[in-house]
């Protein structure tokens, strides 16, 4: 399983979507490693299809459902949202749900 975590230094809500994939990844049990990924301008963001910090992909593919059909990259601020709420980071259950889905396509 390929995890990558796309940031870029402006948008510090990264360290708390790395806290959370790690955890998910401890409680999963899993061999996996966080690929961190700078982007550094916009043209690396269009490049890595990058929809905002932090963005967390697996095997190639944004946690986020939906995402798939968004084509609009650029150096900003993520927001996710979960239920009522809106963080600047993803929630354990989307990172959750996510991880699952790519170890069921895996089988």
């Amino acid at each position: 399983m390929k995890i990558e975590l796309l940031y870029f230094d402006g948008c510090t809500a990264y360290q708390t979507a790395l806290k959370h994939l790690e955890e998910v990844i401890r409680e999963k049990k899993l061999d996996a490693q966080v690929e961190m990924v700078k982007i550094e301008n916009e043209g690396r963001a269009g490049e890595k299809r990058f929809l905002g910090s932090p963005s967390i992909k697996i095997n190639g593919h944004d946690i986020e459902p939906g995402a798939q059909q968004i084509r609009e990259f650029s150096m900003r601020c993520r927001l996710y949202l979960e239920g009522d709420q809106v963080n600047e980071w993803p929630g354990k259950g989307l990172i959750r749900r996510a991880i699952e889905q790519a170890l069921h396509h895996n089988d």
